[in-house]
């Protein structure tokens, strides 16, 4: 098991996103999987590499790293999961073997695997459902690289106390996302401050979110029952049942390459820590100098260590 320290610095971010030059690359398409939806954006070619953003994002957090992998030889696929980003806002299904399921039907319905297993890379609850995609199907997936979360039923927790105050910016948001209808009162009409206030409590390179990115944020959050769908997965996997479906699949250790790198300014070394307990092949770290969103912060450090991942 390899564990890095990367140094990252204002040299891996990308120039404001320029949608006229990635739009001549990439295209956005839907395809129905399970009754619902999936919007998805791809470009590129080459085998393919799936990427899955996290909460409060989109397909749109990848938008820096994609037109990297595409340059490098790779068929890219950003998914909006179910009930994030302009994805159906089903009711129900945010348990994470439904999420993986919606996953394995994309593969199918795109034929990904149809020359054989695919690469899939996760950032937060991407990274969950990522995994559990691995776990469940453990046939399409080649290799799997996730990036700052982490893993509930797995990841141990912290001891019932008050959190310092940096732990608390870090993780407050696990309890006030899994209450019922607080959330969706107090964030319905306010997406714009909330968002504000989030990218910049958990950013370091906060400007790497410029006020055009935050309009489309702000534009995807606030679709009818966007807040609603999205907190569904934290509101499931934070169950009793949702722990035990991690802990479960923990039971069976993956057997395909994982890489997993935290920021120390996000999860730290616990990700590494947390998949050297469900796979034998593990590499990875922490980002240092490095905010939670990762794929915005410091995309060319991503997407170097991805491709060196996959083509190792």
């Amino acid at each position: 098991m390899e564990h890095s320290v990367i140094d990252t610095s204002a040299a891996d971010t990308c120039p404001p996103f320029d949608s006229t030059q990635f739009w001549r690359v990439f295209h956005r398409e839907t395809t129905t999987v399970n009754g619902v939806r999936l919007h998805f954006v791809e470009g590129g070619r080459g085998e393919p590499v799936l990427l899955l953003p996290g909460w409060p994002q989109s397909w749109y957090a990848w938008r820096y790293v994609m037109p990297l992998l595409a340059e490098a030889g790779r068929r890219v696929i950003a998914v909006d999961p179910r009930g994030m980003g302009d994805s159906d806002r089903a009711v129900a299904g945010y348990d994470m073997r439904t999420a993986a399921a919606d996953i394995h039907g994309l593969a199918q319905a795109l034929a990904l695997t149809s020359s054989g297993p695919i690469d899939v890379v996760g950032h937060d609850i991407g990274s969950w459902i990522g995994y559990a995609y691995a776990a469940e199907w453990p046939r399409e997936v080649r290799r799997l690289a996730v990036f700052d979360s982490a893993l509930p039923g797995v990841t141990p927790l912290a001891p019932a106390r008050i959190p310092s105050e940096e732990a608390n910016v870090k993780t407050w948001h696990f309890g006030f996302n899994r209450l019922d209808d607080l959330p969706e009162i107090l964030l319905r009409g306010r997406e714009r401050e909330f968002l504000t206030w989030l990218f910049r409590a958990k950013a370091l390179r906060d400007w790497t979110i410029t006020p055009a990115d935050l309009d489309e944020y702000v534009r995807v959050n606030a679709l009818p029952g966007a807040t609603r769908s999205a907190l569904s997965y934290y509101r499931h996997v934070f169950s009793v049942e949702g722990l035990e479906q991690n802990r479960r699949r923990a039971e069976t250790r993956l057997e395909i390459p994982v890489l997993a790198f935290g920021a120390d300014r996000g999860v730290g070394s616990m990700l590494f820590d947390t998949i050297r307990m469900v796979a034998h092949d593990v590499r990875g770290g922490v980002f240092n100098d490095c905010g939670h969103y990762m794929p915005e912060e410091a995309p060319r450090a991503v997407a170097n260590r991805v491709l060196a991942f996959l083509e190792a």
